[in-house]
């Protein structure tokens, strides 16, 4: 019988877990929404019911059936002892969420940082597939990001490293949470999509982003998309000017690491070719490396919302061996 694992993809915006097996395959799946602010018990609650639901739901017994659980998580994650440092998003610091969740569950927890997670899943089994370089950005709550360097994930000596999300590209500019102002997610995350969304349509109520969201409470990053295809000139310069602050962000990582293959991940991915083209357009015009042969590819994301669950369950596999 094949090993089975349970992925876990701890986001600001849902908890999101699946059974995969150790070739990475999702055999179920099932996600609540996480409901930030809350307590780290909270938190750890619903990571456990999750786990025992999706068990039940496949007739599995957790502690039989699953070799381990992976999880992965925004924040700097100490992925030898399973401690996160600080996560900016929650608001927690010092979790030892390895700790407390095999407690609950009395099975081997692994924990690793989400974007890293996701890195691996796409250099495993997706689009940087056998790629020994490449980057990920990972568009949601906020701006996730995983590097891999001669095949390794490269976190900084305490755990910390590769946190694109939180270089600044406008000094002065937006609040962060993390205590900056003007961080790459403030511009170029979902919520930042959806936050200048918001504005735009309160500033043209002609727009038919309102005919496709008549409730602004219920404006998503696909609202922009959507008005696009139809020809709203508002929710294009939306869009614009969205794309000028991920494809700044984007140079300025391929500047710096020039990975064999970028690739984007998270529910903004799911626009495929309306994202690439432009952002690949502004990559081949600012690239420092654009006179080269070997140029950075910009790749969507093989498995966009389930990169997560799977790279998760896949560091439960790797640390088994």
């Amino acid at each position: 019988m094949e090993k089975l694992y349970i992925g876990v993809d701890l986001g600001g915006t849902s908890i999101k877990v699946g059974i995969v097996t150790e070739k990475g395959e999702i055999l179920h799946k099932k996600s609540m929404p996480t409901n930030l602010p809350q307590p780290e018990e909270v938190t750890e609650e619903k990571i456990c019911k999750l786990c025992q639901e999706i068990c039940k739901e496949k007739n599995l017994d957790i502690n039989k059936d699953i070799c381990a659980i992976g999880i992965g998580s925004p924040g700097n994650v100490n992925n030898k002892t399973g401690v996160i440092g600080f996560s900016n998003n929650f608001g927690y610091n010092n979790w030892h969420l390895k700790e407390k969740i095999e407690a609950k569950l009395g099975l081997r927890v692994e924990v690793e940082n989400d974007a890293n997670t996701a890195i691996i899943a796409e250099v495993l089994a997706g689009c940087a597939q056998g790629c020994p370089d490449a980057v990920i950005l990972t568009l949601g709550t906020g701006v996730g990001s995983g590097v891999i360097i001669d095949g390794k994930i490269y976190a900084g000596y305490n755990k910390s490293g590769a946190e694109m999300g939180h270089m600044v590209i406008s000094v002065g500019g937006r609040q962060c949470n993390c205590g900056r102002k003007g961080c790459f997610e403030k511009y170029a995350s979902a919520t930042a999509l959806v936050y200048d969304t918001k504005v735009a349509m309160l500033g043209d109520t002609k727009s038919l982003m309102w005919k496709i969201c008549p409730n602004i409470n219920d404006v998503t990053s696909k609202t922009v998309f959507d008005a696009m295809e139809l020809g709203d000139k508002t929710a294009k310069k939306v869009f614009d000017n969205y794309i000028e602050y991920l494809a700044c962000g984007i140079t300025n990582v391929v500047n710096i690491f020039q990975p064999e293959v970028l690739c984007i991940g998270g529910g903004i991915s799911n626009q495929k070719e309306v994202l690439l083209k432009p952002l690949q357009e502004y990559l081949d015009r600012e690239d420092y490396a654009r006179g080269l042969t070997k140029r950075v590819k910009i790749k969507i994301a093989t498995f966009r919302n389930d990169a997560g669950i799977i790279g998760a369950a896949l560091v439960g596999v790797n640390n088994a061996r």
